[in-house]
């Protein structure tokens, strides 16, 4: 008697996040850390125009998260930009350089958010920096292993902490001057000087808009991911928009611009001059902000590798799932591995400048890949389309900003 052996396919992501999830998970690696350090550089360079530096940030941002919209829509992979870049260039090695590039982007920003976080923590505790690095990082790709949906929701509530930071320091503001308080600076008239200011602040100040490009590695871990990501992506550059104005408006008005340019927690001196009850709230949802980034920088690298394992591009050992979480755990512990070496061994301005400078040059190719995928009648169809001339913006801000990052590193 012959017995036939079916054999069983291997475990694959579970697809368990919903549009509310994505929309936590996206703005939990958009309202991060920098916001609470770069509201008070951009009202030092657009002063009482801040809030109009932001409105233009979101702008700049708009292009490029518009153009990953379409492409999630069109491609919905964990591979992500290895998939858009091959589609896009098609070529190979492209999708390659491009999916090692994320990886090594997400590992820097990783590492200065992980040295940030532990420099912190010392601030409030005796630690042993190189100790605290290991714990930290091991305990958080542990939560990243664990499940996607027990990991995002995690995420989600160390991001209800950091918007409930924003909005404690937007109402505290709001109270503040309500009740009469706050400089008499009153915002000078438009001019060549104040534009210079405006424009100079929405550069710096895209760097807070940052965050959409994680949203789609998590792709084949989203229900109905064709639609669900592009509205998550344009959800959370919404809400982050609205958040990030109501909060620069009250800054300026509450501390003279001046004043918050000069100080290294400019959150923390606006809800302390406003007469926040909690003090140390703001600094404490800081270091949870710095947490909840690696976190989520950990998720996005670890689905990254698994996809580009899963197309060929990587060792495919980065490809297993474990049967029981269904996460990538090989994939987890590699970028873990290269994020605490990177955080042991290179500074905190040398990460940080390469995060930048990757990410944009990243976007440029991106949204070049998309203008020359809507050029060709055979490429897959949208669930969710925009116009051929938003990548083609949006290529051309993105080197514009590459050419503004090198220029500056030559001086």
């Amino acid at each position: 008697m012959s017995i036939d052996h079916v054999a069983e396919s291997p475990p694959a992501l579970r697809r368990s996040l919903s549009l509310p999830l994505l929309v936590l998970y996206g703005l939990g690696t958009t309202v991060g850390a920098g916001i609470y350090a770069l509201t008070g550089k951009i009202a030092g360079l657009a002063g009482m125009w801040a809030p109009a530096s932001f409105a233009l940030s979101c702008v700049l941002a708009g292009f490029t998260a518009l153009s990953f919209g379409e492409l999630a829509s069109r491609y919905p992979r964990s591979a992500g930009v290895a998939v858009y870049l091959e589609a896009g260039f098609e070529r190979r090695f492209v999708a390659q350089l491009g999916g090692g590039l994320v990886c090594l982007s997400a590992a820097t920003s990783s590492g200065t958010l992980a040295l940030a976080a532990v420099g912190y923590l010392g601030d409030l505790v005796p630690i042993q920096p190189n100790v605290a690095l290991a714990v930290l990082l091991l305990t958080l790709s542990g939560i990243a292993c664990w499940g996607i949906r027990e990991s995002v929701t995690i995420a989600g509530i160390l991001t209800v902490a950091e918007v409930g930071g924003v909005l404690a320091v937007t109402v505290a503001g709001a109270w503040f001057l309500g009740g009469g308080g706050g400089p008499a600076t009153p915002a000078p008239a438009a001019s060549p000087v104040v534009w210079v200011g405006v424009l100079s602040g929405a550069v710096l100040g895209f760097y807070a808009f940052l965050g959409f490009e994680d949203m789609v590695h998590v792709a084949e871990e989203v229900k109905q991911a064709r639609r669900t990501v592009p509205r998550a992506i344009v959800l959370t550059l919404a809400i982050t928009t609205a958040l990030y104005l109501a909060l620069a408006a009250d800054a300026v008005r509450t501390v003279a611009p001046a004043t918050l340019a000069a100080s290294d927690a400019p959150l923390t001196l606006v809800y302390d001059t406003a007469g926040g009850p909690v003090p140390q709230a703001i600094g404490i949802i800081a270091l949870l902000g710095m947490l909840n980034g690696i976190l989520i920088q950990l998720i996005m690298g670890s689905r990254l590798l698994y996809g580009l394992a899963s197309e060929g591009a990587a060792p495919r050992c980065l490809g297993r799932v474990h049967p029981r979480t269904r996460t990538p755990l090989l994939a987890t512990a590699a970028i873990t591995a290269v994020v605490l070496g990177f955080a042991l061994l290179l500074p905190l301005e040398s990460l940080a400048r390469g995060t930048s400078w990757l990410t944009l040059a990243l976007f440029a190719a991106i949204n070049t890949a998309l203008y020359r995928i809507k050029g060709r009648p055979e490429a897959p169809h949208p669930q969710v389309e925009v116009g051929r001339w938003i990548p083609f913006t949006g290529a051309l801000l993105c080197g514009a900003l590459v050419l503004r990052d090198l220029i500056a590193q030559l001086r």
